[in-house]
Parts: C-alpha cells; structure tokens; sequence
C-alpha cells in the first residue's frame, strides 16, 4: 500500500473511537490527513485518538453523533466543514451487532443493525457528497464484511446490511465518478477488535478454520488498505471491493 503524503485532505471517519474506525483515524493521519473522528458514546476513547494524533504532530478533532439519524448525520458533515473548510474523504465505518439466529431475531434487533450499518452510510454518503461535487474531488471507502459476501449464521442482519452496503458502494460508485469522486469498499474479515473479542471461543474457532492465512487480522492491516482507496493513488479505482480477511472469501 502507498504511503504516499496526504497534506490539506480533510477525513470523516465515523465510528474512529475503537477498533478498525481507530485505526483508520491513525494510518490517515500519518499520511498528513486532518481527521475528524465521530463517536456516539465513546467520548473518551474519541478524545484519545484526537491526543495520540496531535501528538505526532497532526490534526484532529472529535464529533458526536449518531449516523442512523439522518438530521445528526448532517449536522455532523456541517460540523466537520465548519471546523475544516473542506472534506475529502469519508470513510463509513460505524457498526453495530445484534446477533441471533432469524428465528429468534427481533425486529427491533433487524432495525437497529440496519439503521446504523447501512442507513447510515447512506445518510453520511448523501451528506458528504453534496461539498464534494463542489470541489470535484472525494473519497468515499465503506467497511463492508466478509459477512456480506458469504454470510454468517446468526448475523442475519448485519450479513444483509453489509451486503447491502456492497451494492449501495457500486450505485453511488457509478452516480459519483463523472464529479471526481471514487466510493470504493474494504471487507474485513476475522480481525482482532472488541467485536470479536465478545464472540464466543468455540465461534472465533469455527471462522478461524476458514482463514487460508491461519490467523485473525489486526485493525491496521485493514486501515492501510482504507488509506490507499483514500489516496491520489487510487484514483482510478472506483466501485471496487478490497477483501482484507487472510483468504476467506477467495
């Protein structure tokens, strides 16, 4: 992956306070990005990683909301373009699980995965799309899920909303590119977060057995790959999805 310096390009990433959304704001700040990271709970943890970047000598800052809501989505974009002037990059990372097999799932537990998952990369794409047509450049990556390409009993729902965030990555891929804005997807697979360590051993087992490379991945494997879709490098790359899951899905 390039490494290649990103001065004056501005980041939204949401849900940067932990796991891979943290490790995005990280590898995108080291390559001269001002970051905005977006929180919904986690204000500490947000704060943190706006320190550990300050102190390497970059810029960020941390933004509240909630992505489901499309009124808080937009605010957030409008915060972002207050404090920054300009964005460039958006990186749809904000997550959420509800695991349970379809014949026990709630609907509750559908809509909330949907709502957050995929409404609200929707809402924060419609939100961010708007500055960058103006200034006729964007970079809009999406994490997707190896869930979303092979599905995975129990994940009903967020095997469907990343499925569904694959298709909405090539719809806006094609409406965006004569502006000069890419919108590309990352699919992660079995990666060492807070998400899987929740899973159960015999689960992370079970997946682990699957992995060609015979190892879970790390959160900064998958961000060098969100920041060379960021980069002036990828440039002519649009609509793609980058599988970041040790050869799981092949």
């Amino acid at each position: 992956m390039t490494n290649a310096p990103q001065e004056g390009r501005v980041a939204l990433v949401t849900g940067g306070s932990r796991g891979i959304g943290r490790a995005v704001c990280l590898a995108l700040a080291a390559r001269g990005t001002a970051v905005a990271v977006n929180y919904v709970h986690r204000e500490e943890a947000a704060a943190d990683v706006v320190r550990r970047i300050e102190a390497a000598g970059g810029r960020a800052r941390a933004f509240g909301g909630d992505v489901s809501d499309p009124s808080q989505a937009d605010g957030l974009v409008r915060e972002v373009l207050e404090a920054f002037g300009r964005l460039d990059i958006l990186v749809n990372n904000a997550g959420i699980t509800r695991d349970m097999l379809i014949l026990r799932m709630k609907d509750d537990d559908w809509d909330a995965v949907m709502n957050t998952n995929l409404k609200g990369a929707f809402h924060c794409i419609r939100a961010a799309a708007r500055p960058m047509m103006k200034q006729r450049y964007g970079r809009i990556v999406n994490i997707t899920s190896v869930a979303g390409v092979m599905g995975n009993p129990g994940q009903a729902n967020y095997s469907a909303a990343k499925a569904g965030l694959i298709g909405l990555t090539k719809t806006a891929a094609r409406e965006f590119a004569s502006r000069g804005i890419t919108v590309n997807a990352v699919a992660p697979g079995l990666i060492e977060t807070d998400m899987t360590a929740a899973m159960t051993e015999e689960a992370v087992q079970a997946l682990h057995d699957q992995i060609p490379l015979g190892r879970l991945g790390r959160p900064e494997e998958v961000a060098e790959a969100v920041a060379f879709l960021s980069s002036e490098a990828a440039g002519y790359i649009t609509g793609h999805v980058l599988h970041v899951d040790g050869g799981m899905a092949m």
